[in-house]
């Protein structure tokens, strides 16, 4: 019996992990049904990117308020997490508060001291985005898109936080022997008297409930973060890395049309001869994306990182003037879909059956699509440099070469371009009449 509480402890902390590794792996798969590409270039561009973007939070701050309250959560929360490492040995050992035998009773009060004030900054900052999301109820994060579950999820975490950092101080507060040492008590000295006149018995019984819950309060959160949006906490930096290092304004290029292109201008070229060998082969199976296994794997894994912030609706000139288009519900569908193709792959065993779906048009409208302006607005006001854009655009570039299927405005064009080799309805010999136009 006295080591019950250790291989309890031991259970939980396996299955904690063992369930979270294995959603990590179903992530792993489900990114990787997307088209290969090349992200290995400029390494050091990169890197620093990741340490500017995901680790220094620069684009966040670009909204002062929002920005600083996610800074304090943001650091607080995972500065005050380093002590689940002597949790751990704690709970594995059965020792109690093994820092104190393995660092200077200073030190370690130093250390719990920061933590208990992080954990007040923290809690603060959480109500506070608590109140501008469901008091002031700020415009983007109440859209269309944003259903029951996004909204709930987004409180759900609020939740979390909140109960954490009081765990975390109730714990501190309640333990007699952390009390009596009267060194990192900076905050949980003013708590503890809540709980004067109880017992010893009692105390530690609050303690050690305190404890337990908050290490399994930690597990379910780091579960939760699978099925959340608050995935962003540990995609935000491959995102950030794998992130578009090319001017936002350049468009990439099917390879196999710009040799057709390539070989039409070259005079030099038999346009009655057999196409060279391989050549075919350069040709892709489908132009543009309908579904998300046409998408790149970067496009997946942007789709998982989104937090659904609305950073990129509220900036999307579309939608401000009343179109249907949202750069966010782009990314929650392509996500949606995803996760109903890695159930699908589940469900018969490592295999894809068709179910009679696909992103375009089940999820995603062409309505939506065709009301984009390509302003890269959304992309650029990304904290974690998601780019909706691309997905828009491979889905067009479908719709177009495959389905002939673009608005008629955008057939006269590419029909006046082919014929007069200009947007105008006008033909080579009457140039001077396009300045009127």
């Amino acid at each position: 019996m006295q080591y019950l509480p250790n291989i309890l402890f031991a259970i939980i902390l396996i299955a904690g992990i063992g369930y979270f590794v294995k959603n990590v792996k179903k992530l792993s798969r489900n990114i990787k049904l997307g088209r290969d590409i090349d992200v290995s270039d400029n390494k050091s561009q990169r890197w620093k990117n990741m340490a500017m973007i995901a680790l220094g939070q620069s684009k966040m701050v670009r909204r002062p308020i929002a920005g600083f309250l996610h800074a304090i959560v943001y650091v607080g929360f995972i500065i005050i997490n380093m002590e689940v490492l002597e949790i751990i040995i704690d709970g594995i050992f059965g020792t109690h508060r093994i820092g104190l035998k393995v660092l200077p009773q200073s030190f370690y009060g130093f250390l719990i001291g920061a933590f208990e004030v992080l954990a007040v900054l923290v809690f603060v900052s959480v109500i506070l985005f608590w109140i501008r999301r469901n008091v002031i109820r700020l415009q983007r994060f109440w859209k269309s898109e944003m259903t029951s579950w996004p909204k709930n999820d987004g409180n759900n975490i609020l939740y979390f936080e909140m109960v954490l950092m009081t765990l975390f101080l109730v714990m501190n507060a309640t333990d007699i022997h952390f009390q009596t040492m009267n060194s990192g008590n900076v905050i949980s000295q003013f708590i503890a008297p809540w709980f004067s006149g109880l017992s010893n018995g009692t105390l530690h019984f609050i303690e050690r409930s305190a404890w337990w819950l908050h290490i399994i309060g930690i597990l379910i959160f780091l579960n939760y973060l699978y099925f959340s949006k608050h995935l962003h906490i540990l995609l935000a930096f491959p995102n950030t890395f794998y992130g578009k290092l090319q001017p936002k304004g350049q468009l990439d290029n099917l390879e196999a049309v710009t040799k057709e292109v390539k070989m039409m201008m070259d005079p030099n070229i038999d346009p009655f001869a057999a196409p060279a060998e391989g050549t075919e082969g350069d040709i892709p199976a489908k132009f543009g994306a309908s579904d998300v296994q046409d998408l790149s794997w970067v496009q997946l894994l942007n789709a998982y990182t989104c937090t659904e912030c609305g950073r990129c609706t509220s900036e999307c000139p579309a939608n401000q003037t009343g179109k249907k288009l949202s750069p966010r519900k782009i990314m929650m569908d392509t996500r949606d879909r995803l996760e109903e193709v890695g159930k699908n792959i589940d469900t018969n065993k490592g295999e894809f059956k068709d179910d009679g779906k696909q992103l375009l048009d089940h999820y995603i409208t062409r309505e939506e699509l065709w009301a984009c302006t390509s302003c890269n607005a959304c992309v650029e006001a990304c904290p974690v440099s998601i780019d909706p854009l691309s997905i828009i655009l491979d889905m067009r570039r479908y719709l177009v070469m495959e389905q002939s299927a673009a608005p008629t405005e955008l057939n006269n064009m590419m029909t006046n371009i082919e014929n007069n080799g200009a947007p105008w309805p006008y033909n080579q010999m009457d140039r001077l009449n396009w300045k009127n136009e």
